[in-house]
């Protein structure tokens, strides 16, 4: 594999932007003509301060910038590449799809086999449903899990994201256990007051959601929770949760958008013994590809068109690219039994060494690490759900995120991600994020650079 280095930086008198000019000027000429000048919200660094780097090329664990920039890459286009970028098996697997065309609006052998591998991988699914973005899975899995319950109400929890449809936008009222309210204009509250917000971590807020409303016919969950920096849901909570719906007939939703494949090849099923009555998938499952999939029991996948009368469609879902990188994906994933074990290893070496950096200059740091996923927090005291989270010193993230950037690190431009370890990555390699960390700790509290 070519190594790209990262770009070191011993020269202060360099000035940042000076180093980033092309990034910069294409910044304003995006801005011109796409909305916010980014095509997602997060990529703009308005979270961390800055100017969002524009990428050139990915190979391995690096991203390559428009100046010619190199950056050991923890984002991962924020979870897909878990075999890192321009993964040779894939990239064969999507040039050989391509000769034969781009797109057919018909079947493909390569759905069912996808599909198999899904089902053969993940305890509880037995049919499956395949879709563009991880958007359109929870929504059709909301809409699907409605239709089965004869039930409108859903519950969700503050500080996880389930995509961006209407019934999804909705944050916690003046206290969690409440209906939620929405959390962006142009969400009617005709739809947000189906919502319930429950806490993460806490089943007695969820009981009382249940009992506020008399018509939950839905709980989503992250089960590793990404969105709100990596925050695992406990054992018992799950456990509880599962119990519950099972005792009130509502169907649990687990979103495994992020964790599936991520935190380990099943997910969350390595860590907890839960099965859903529905599942979501996304990111790793289409090998950087657009693609989703939402699954679950035979008798509630059944209720889809064109068996059942539940509708859901789309006119590249299961597009015959995106179902090649897919493929290639699951099946180097399933043939590398250790692969997982590395890669969480790896995690561990570099939280453990963020914390230690980080204690070295009387910094507070609390990490999380889920297999391949980790998250870090400038905060006191452990992270259990959203309230937790906020309290963290966002202003520090920003600046530690700044630093890192400088020298040639690049992590999640949010306080409220995760991050991610790539199977290209090495001691080597998390070794110099490391040494990047104890510099970048050291200009913040003393000006060193």
């Amino acid at each position: 594999m070519e190594h790209f280095p990262k770009s070191r930086l011993n020269q202060a008198q360099i000035d940042k932007e000076d180093r980033i000019h092309t990034s910069i000027n294409d910044f304003n000429e995006a801005k011109q003509v796409i909305a916010g000048g980014v095509n997602s919200p997060v990529r703009a660094f308005k979270s961390v301060g800055g100017t969002p780097i524009f990428i050139q090329k990915g190979q391995g664990c690096y991203l390559i910038d428009n100046d010619g920039n190199s950056y050991i890459d923890f984002v991962q286009s924020w979870g897909p590449l878990i075999l890192g970028h321009s993964d040779s098996d894939v990239l064969q697997a999507v040039q050989e799809a391509v000769q034969n065309g781009l797109s057919y609006g018909a079947p493909t052998r390569a759905e069912t086999l996808l599909a198999k591998a899904i089902i053969a991988s993940y305890e509880g699914v037995e049919k499956v449903r395949f879709v563009s973005s991880g958007t359109e899975a929870t929504m059709s899995a909301i809409r699907l899990a409605r239709a089965f319950s004869g039930r409108s109400d859903i519950i969700k929890f503050d500080g996880c994201y389930h995509g961006h449809s209407d019934s999804l936008l909705v944050s916690a009222g003046s206290g969690c256990a409440t209906f939620g309210s929405p959390s962006s204009p142009g969400v009617p509250s005709d739809v947000s007051k189906h919502t319930l917000v429950a806490r993460y971590n806490d089943i007695d807020s969820v009981q009382k959601c249940i009992e506020a409303s008399g018509q939950v016919g839905a709980i989503i969950i992250e089960p590793i929770a990404g969105n709100m920096g990596l925050v695992p849901a406990e054992a018992e909570f799950l456990l509880s949760l599962r119990k519950l719906c099972s005792e009130q007939n509502i169907v649990l939703i687990i979103d495994e958008v992020m964790s599936g494949y991520r935190a380990a090849f099943n997910g969350v099923q390595h860590f907890v013994p839960i099965e859903p009555d529905l599942v979501c998938f996304g990111k790793v499952v289409g090998g950087g590809m657009p693609l989703a999939v939402f699954g679950g029991r035979a008798e509630i996948m059944d209720m889809l068109s064109p068996q059942g009368a539940v509708y859901q469609a789309g006119t590249l879902s299961g597009n015959p690219i995106a179902t090649a990188a897919g493929l290639a994906t699951l099946k180097k994933l399933a043939k590398d039994k250790g692969l997982y074990a590395r890669l969480e290893a790896l995690a561990r070496r570099f939280t453990q060494g963020l914390e230690s950096c980080a204690k070295a200059h009387n910094i507070p740091l609390q990490t999380q690490v889920r297999g391949s996923m980790f998250g870090l927090f400038f905060a006191s005291k452990p992270v259990r759900n959203f309230d937790d989270a906020k309290c963290a010193d966002s202003a520090m993230f920003a600046r530690f995120h700044q630093e890192m950037l400088y020298r040639g690190v690049y992590l999640a431009c949010s306080q409220f991600e995760s991050g991610f370890i790539c199977a290209p990555m090495s001691e080597k390699i998390i070794d110099e994020a490391l040494q990047a960390a104890s510099e970048s700790f050291a200009y913040i509290t003393k000006g060193e650079r």
